[in-house]
């Protein structure tokens, strides 16, 4: 094992700042992180064990206030940079969705278990007052592949604002 991200987790729901931890070992006990979406990037580089071939834990921060991400969806990435050749090396990414861009003033998310009977609408309207933000619930929960089909016991992010 090189780099493994334990935080966040595939597809959970981050704001600001992206906290990102695991365990690592980079050339030069220097490991680099970049938060992106595929049109604007946050990255920067930390230390991380005694050496080479020395793991430990790492914890950084990433401020992607300045980021003017477009989509919802981030890819959070730790890397190693090669000492022979720059490139970026044993590279774990982990996709995430960024709750600041669904709702303002993200602040974090309510988890709801959908019962029988129940709609994006409904559920919708019970948290935010308005059946019609239903689309902020999809985009917190990427496993909704079809807003009309969503089943009793699942369990749904509902994003908050302040």
């Amino acid at each position: 094992m090189t780099i493994r991200i334990d935080q966040p987790r595939e597809f959970d729901l981050v704001g600001n700042p992206v906290l990102i931890g695991g365990v690592g070992t980079g050339f030069e006990a220097v490991l680099h992180y970049r938060v992106e979406d595929g049109h604007d990037e946050v990255g920067g580089h930390f230390s991380v064990g005694g050496g080479t071939g020395e793991h430990d834990h790492f914890q950084i921060r990433a401020d992607v206030s300045g980021a003017a991400f477009t989509l919802d969806r981030l890819f959070v990435q730790v890397f190693e940079i090669s000492a022979k050749d720059g490139s970026e090396i044993n590279k774990v990414t982990v996709p995430v969705i960024y709750g600041p861009r669904i709702v303002p003033d993200y602040i974090g998310y309510r988890e709801h278990t959908v019962a029988s009977g129940e709609t994006l609408s409904a559920i919708a309207r019970s948290h935010y007052g308005d059946a019609s933000l239903h689309t902020r619930i999809v985009r917190a929960n990427p496993q909704i592949t079809d807003p009309d089909l969503i089943f009793p016991g699942q369990l749904l992010r509902i994003p908050v604002g302040a």
